[in-house]
């Protein structure tokens, strides 16, 4: 059976929902990727890194997530031109999911902004246990054992349940884009090379601080 699970930022001023949820809708997973890791550093946020500095993560359909309070208080940031756009509250730097385009209908979304998943025995219960990792490569003194790399086969899997979402019309409407234009509907800030280089010590396989 499916639920609606709360969402929150930080200090409270930006509240939703995310609609529909159930461990067989939706895909959870763990990124050790070096750029989940920048955007961590650039926000301040690395206390949400695991102890391999990891971010577990769920995808989920764009129209899944709506937001009843404080939208206007959403930002975005890409390391890159063409990099994912990474969102985030700006009132208190909770990152509150990425995206690619919305051709793409996905959004990876971080388990800290689920207050209605607040404990691991309830995230499982909602979102199932993670199905893989990803960038293992970047995570700080290795993958944690019981934890697989994302599979072939199941990778094949996720993308064929966001055709799925695409096809079945749940890219819209889309928390962080607009539909006419196709263009975010939030402020977005491109890193600049330096601002992003300056990142890069901080992230794994063998960062200078984890914590920093």
């Amino acid at each position: 059976m499916s639920e609606d699970i709360e969402l929150v930022c930080r200090c409270g001023s930006i509240h939703g929902w995310a609609r529909g949820i159930a461990p067989n809708l939706v895909n959870r997973a763990v990124c050790y990727c070096d750029d989940c890791q920048a955007f961590l550093h650039y926000l301040g946020r690395a206390d949400l890194l695991d102890a391999h500095a990891g971010t577990d993560i769920v995808q989920l359909p764009p129209n899944a997530i709506v937001y009843d309070r404080g939208a206007e208080r959403i930002a975005g940031v890409r390391l890159t031109a063409k990099g994912m756009h990474r969102w985030y509250a700006s009132c208190c730097k909770t990152p509150l999911g990425n995206t690619l385009t919305p051709v793409v209908a996905f959004i990876g979304m971080p388990l800290e902004v689920f207050r209605g998943a607040p404990d691991a025995e309830r995230r499982e219960a909602v979102f199932g246990k993670p199905r893989g990792f990803a960038g293992g490569k970047f995570a700080v003194g290795g993958t944690p054992e019981g934890l697989q790399k994302f599979p072939a086969v199941m990778f094949a899997g996720v993308i064929l349940r966001v055709v799925s979402w695409k096809l079945r019309g749940r890219a819209w409407p889309h928390p962080y884009f607009e539909k006419a234009s196709g263009g975010p509907s939030h402020p977005v800030t491109v890193l600049t090379a330096r601002e992003r280089d300056a990142l890069r010590p901080k992230c794994g396989p063998s960062p200078i601080s984890h914590t920093q």
